[in-house]
């Protein structure tokens, strides 16, 4: 006999069943993704960099994963100081104001959409009736610096496909001088990558 032999057996926890989100919240749970290796600037100077790394493509929407990096040149150590701040807090999205990094997608008929500005229709929650377009961001990977460079990555998740060719991505960030810039989304590859999506289960 044992000292811990008499501790009497937890019960067992109930199983609570999660319901199924909708598709214009993010990217499936249950799938892997066809992945397009975009590697395309959206912004390029001798001062700042961002571009597309990649797009990993669901059934339902598209992640977009992009990176940026930053270099200090010639500015003083006050100036930097304030760059890295503008870069590195954490905020939610326009939580920087139109100082901060914007991320939209243009579509050929004019129509836009941008990332964090939740639509009035979405105000009903999950269950609210959503015909999209949904721009979400996914947050990034990490972000940090030094006294040369300041790196980071952001995601966001892109809802519904198919898309159009003439789509583009549209970002701007005015605390770290870039201005509007863009590239297209190389759309005629997603339909070969989300065929190439694989669901993770069987039944």
């Amino acid at each position: 006999m044992t000292f811990f032999e008499d501790l009497p057996v937890p019960p067992e926890r109930p199983r609570h069943t999660q319901p199924i989100p909708p598709a214009w919240v993010g990217p499936p749970t249950d799938e892997l993704p066809g992945v397009v290796p975009v590697s395309g600037f959206v912004h390029s100077s001798n001062r700042m960099a961002l571009a597309l790394k990649s797009v990993d493509v669901y059934s339902t929407g598209c992640v977009l994963d992009l990176v940026w990096t930053v270099r200090r040149g010639d500015q003083t150590a006050g100036e930097w100081r304030e760059a890295m701040d503008k870069a590195l807090t954490p905020r939610g999205p326009f939580q920087q104001g139109l100082d901060g990094l914007l991320v939209g997608v243009g579509y050929p008929n004019g129509r836009k959409v941008f990332a964090g500005l939740v639509e009035p229709s979405l105000g009903g929650g999950m269950d609210a009736d959503v015909t999209g377009p949904v721009l979400t961001p996914l947050g990034g990977g990490g972000s940090g610096g030094n006294d040369e460079f300041l790196q980071g990555t952001s995601r966001y998740w892109l809802w519904p496909l198919p898309l159009d060719v003439g789509t583009v991505l549209v970002a701007k960030w005015d605390g770290l001088g870039m201005p509007e810039s863009s590239v297209p989304l190389p759309v005629e590859l997603f339909s070969d990558a989300a065929r190439a999506a694989r669901k993770f289960w069987v039944d």
